[in-house]
C-alpha cells in the first residue's frame, strides 16, 4: 500500500522544483507549497466521485445546491446501496440530468457489482486508477486526475488538458498563447516526479477553483 503524502512531502516536493529553474522558484515565492489536504478515507471514496459527476459542468453554488438535493434523496452517506435504493425520477428530481444519473447509477452498480474497487485505488500506479475509474460512464480522465491529485495526493498528476492548467503555464512562462494538451504533456516532463505542484502552482496563476479551495 502507498505511503499518505503528507503536508511534509508536498513542502519538500515544492522546494525541490524551486531549485530547478527561474520559472519554478518564482512560482514557489509567490504561490508556496500546495495546501493539497489529507486526502479521503477509503470509504468515503463513492461519495466522493458520485459528487464529483454532479458537480460537472457547474458553478460551484449551483452544483452544491443540486448535491444537497442528491443527499436528500439518496441518504447520507451515499453509498452504492442507497443510490440504487433510490428511483431515478427522484434523482432527477433533485436536479441531476438525464446523464448524471445515469453515469450516477453505473458508479453506483459496478461498485456493488466488484468491477469497480475503489477500496484498492491506493495500492494502484496513477496510470491503472485512471484506467480503472475511467470504465464508469461520466468519468473521463480528467475527473480520474482530479481524484488522483486531490483525494489519493499523488505528487506526479499532469492534467495537461486542463484549461487553468494550460493557461497558468503560459502566464508562468510568458508565452504569448496557451500550449495545446499534447504540447503540454511534453513541456510537464521536465517537472515530473513533481508535476501535482507545478499544476497546482498554474492553477493559482490563473486564480483557478479547484477541490481543496
Amino acid at each position: 500500500m502507498r505511503a499518505a503524502t503528507s503536508g511534509a512531502d508536498w513542502r519538500a516536493a515544492a522546494t525541490e522544483l524551486a531549485g530547478r529553474d527561474g520559472v519554478m522558484a518564482a512560482l514557489h515565492e509567490r504561490h508556496g507549497a500546495p495546501s493539497i489536504g489529507r486526502g479521503v478515507r477509503a470509504q468515503d471514496r463513492f461519495e466522493v466521485l458520485a459528487r464529483s459527476i454532479a458537480y460537472q459542468q457547474l458553478a460551484g453554488r449551483a452544483a452544491a445546491t443540486i448535491w444537497g438535493r442528491v443527499i436528500a434523496a439518496v441518504g447520507d452517506p451515499v453509498t452504492p446501496g442507497s443510490v440504487l435504493a433510490t428511483p431515478v425520477e427522484e434523482m432527477r428530481g433533485a436536479g441531476l440530468s438525464g446523464a448524471k444519473t445515469a453515469a450516477l447509477v453505473d458508479l453506483a452498480t459496478k461498485c456493488a457489482e466488484h468491477s469497480v474497487r475503489l477500496e484498492r485505488l491506493g495500492h494502484l500506479d496513477d496510470r491503472a486508477v485512471i484506467d480503472h475509474l475511467t470504465i464508469v460512464r461520466g468519468i473521463g480522465p480528467w475527473t480520474a486526475q482530479m481524484f488522483l491529485l486531490f483525494d489519493l495526493n499523488r505528487l506526479d498528476v499532469w492534467p495537461a488538458g486542463d484549461y487553468g492548467v494550460r493557461a497558468g503555464y503560459a502566464r508562468a512562462f510568458g508565452l504569448p498563447e496557451h500550449p495545446t494538451e499534447r504540447q503540454m504533456d511534453a513541456l510537464g516532463e521536465p517537472y515530473s516526479p513533481y508535476r501535482s505542484v507545478l499544476a497546482w502552482w498554474c492553477w493559482r496563476e490563473t486564480d483557478t477553483v479547484t477541490p481543496d479551495s
